[in-house]
């Protein structure tokens, strides 16, 4: 009985391990509208998936940002001018930003499962263009049922 109780243990953890997913984000120095954006700059992922941020251009990196983070979650600052991959675990929003266009609007959100903590994101101060930036992505945040 225990064999099999270990059994479908190790099932399930291979099968959540099988079913995340790799999502691409590039940084780009132009986008179609704009400078320095992150493509897309929402994502909606799962606990357990992997954000793969692709340096398309020099001088971008990914950094957490302040208050836009799920309880729980590490934050990150990837060295400048190098792809990073993000593996997120905690169910929530994740604020980023490459850390030398901040100002400049440079900011991504991603809504990982159900968004626990929209009030501690949308209180989030912002500076320069990223202030309108992360307001508009905030809007693309989806509820359970919507």
């Amino acid at each position: 009985m225990m064999k099999q109780i270990l059994c479908a243990a190790a099932l399930g953890l291979a099968a959540t391990a099988a079913s995340a997913d790799t999502i691409q984000v590039r940084m780009l120095g132009a986008g179609p509208d704009e400078a320095m954006v992150f493509d897309p700059a929402f994502v909606q992922a799962e606990p357990g998936d992997t954000i793969e941020f692709i340096e398309t251009s020099h001088g971008h990196n990914v950094a957490t940002i302040r208050g836009m983070l799920p309880e729980g979650a590490t934050p990150v600052a990837s060295p400048l001018g190098e792809s990073y991959r993000m593996t997120v675990t905690q169910e929530g929003l994740y604020g980023v930003a490459s850390s030398a266009r901040y100002t400049l609007g440079m900011v991504a959100l991603i809504q990982v499962g159900e968004a626990v903590n929209l009030d501690a994101a949308r209180a989030a101060p912002h500076k320069g263009l990223a202030r309108a930036a992360m307001a508009e992505l905030l809007t693309e945040v989806t509820h359970s049922g919507s």
